[in-house]
């Protein structure tokens, strides 16, 4: 099953009236004091130097020194920056995860032909949506936070692939019944083609920084959560990777980038029957390995939504989903020789048997063997939760969805993810000197 990833509304139960949340709040606050004191109010208005990340072998590297990812999903930066008045929400975020210690964020770079679009037609953009990435990648810089940017989507959310055919269609271009067209048609690819040179080149009118010359971008990813039913070969996909990744490197030879796989074994791959979920997962026309194989791919994307991808009780699912990684670090560590990103994970609440403690297990899960893997220096580079809000997110959330200060037992687990790692490799520069120092007296 497919996740949408678009708004959607929730109705809200709330129970005990208005004393019961007023009294956790305070509680909750006094938490937050008590454990990381003058942290949460450091301010960030000073200059931040960033610099570019880098590859060696299976690692990031950030001036010399290993890199391993403790990051986070908001795909809605872009989409709010765009009302003035929605704007504090993105610092709030941003504010939130660097006072987490958390890194890297990854989030939309495109809006396709709909509401609030970046791009309204092919080569016609709004500038007004474009200062509203220009302002989430400046406020990113402030708080020292890089960016991942997904450039298009496979799913219809935000436009996608679909709206790219529409266009073409419009102008009397012949395609199949199928969206996939997106990934083989002349006219398409062009389309595309153009949209990246405009935001690769893009110059920032906050910071003055071209995209591409912007070290506060982490990496660019071609598109997320690639498929191509049509062609369950997988050579279709295949080429479409490899024209459009050698397009981005002779624009931007500075970024990392990835292609934005869920991480499927293909049909041709010896581990389609033992590594996948289930016999489905083989004929999506991705592959792992093969797509991120290329010399233009610095690193591989892996997504963890076991939920979505069988029916099974809850420790079925863990323990699938600690597999599903080892695998993947394998791949990364004795085949692509490259670092492996998880950069969605999450426990959906539809489930019928679904208690917030089982989303801890899980997210701890997940965090641990990222943290085996720093220890080990081995390919498993990073993870990114799916997804964080702010408080009045409703209608932007979906069955993943968490507002990480809510819950503290959740918060900590994030929190100390990022002390883990600082222990093993170091505080970037970046993280405040009061991480360093809660981290020194915080056991994990």
């Amino acid at each position: 099953m497919q996740m949408v990833k678009s708004p959607m509304s929730r109705k809200l139960t709330r129970n005990g009236g208005l004393i019961y949340p007023v009294i956790g709040l305070a509680l909750f606050v006094t938490f937050l004091y008590l454990s990381f004191g003058d942290l949460l109010w450091f301010s960030y208005n000073k200059e931040i130097e960033l610099s570019f990340v880098e590859r060696n072998g299976t690692q990031f590297f950030v001036d010399g020194k290993v890199f391993y990812i403790n990051g986070w999903n908001s795909y809605w930066l872009m989409d709010h920056a765009v009302d003035y008045s929605k704007r504090s929400r993105i610092r709030g975020i941003l504010q939130a995860g660097a006072k987490m210690g958390l890194t890297v964020c990854r989030t939309w770079a495109f809006n396709d032909g709909g509401y609030n679009a970046l791009q309204i037609s092919p080569g016609r953009f709004d500038e007004r949506v474009f200062r509203a990435l220009d302002h989430v990648i400046a406020e990113a810089r402030k708080n020292g936070i890089r960016l991942m940017l997904s450039l298009v989507n496979n799913l219809n959310a935000f436009g996608g692939k679909t709206q790219y055919v529409k266009w073409a269609e419009k102008e009397g271009v012949a395609l199949s019944s199928s969206n996939d067209s997106f990934f083989y048609d002349p006219t398409i690819r062009r389309y595309f083609k153009h949209y990246v040179k405009m935001v690769l080149t893009r110059r920032n009118v906050y910071t003055g920084i071209e995209y591409r010359d912007d070290p506060t971008i982490f990496a660019w990813e071609l598109i997320n959560e690639p498929r191509c039913m049509t062609d369950p070969s997988g050579d279709t996909l295949q080429d479409w990777i490899e024209e459009m990744s050698t397009f981005v490197k002779s624009i931007d030879r500075k970024h990392l980038l990835t292609v934005g796989l869920e991480g499927f074994y293909g049909r041709k791959s010896p581990k389609r029957s033992t590594g996948n979920p289930e016999f489905w997962a083989a004929d999506l026309g991705s592959d792992f390995i093969r797509n991120s194989m290329l010399s233009t791919i610095d690193f591989a994307s892996v997504h963890i939504y076991p939920d979505h991808w069988f029916h099974k009780k809850f420790e079925e699912k863990l323990k699938f989903a600690a597999k599903w990684m080892l695998s993947h670090i394998e791949d990364g560590d004795k085949e692509l020789r490259k670092p492996i990103m998880f950069t969605e994970f999450g426990l959906s609440n539809e489930n019928d048997d679904f208690e917030p403690v089982q989303r801890d297990r899980f997210y701890k899960m997940v965090l641990d063997i990222i943290y085996k893997s720093a220890k080990r220096n081995r390919s498993g580079a990073g993870s990114f939760i799916w997804q964080f809000l702010v408080e009045g997110m409703e209608l932007y959330n979906d069955d993943f969805g968490i507002v990480p200060w809510e819950r503290p037992s959740t918060y900590q687990l994030i929190t100390e993810q990022s002390c883990r790692l600082a222990r093993e490799h170091g505080v970037l520069p970046t993280q405040t000197e009061h991480l360093k120092d809660f981290c020194t007296r915080t056991s994990v």
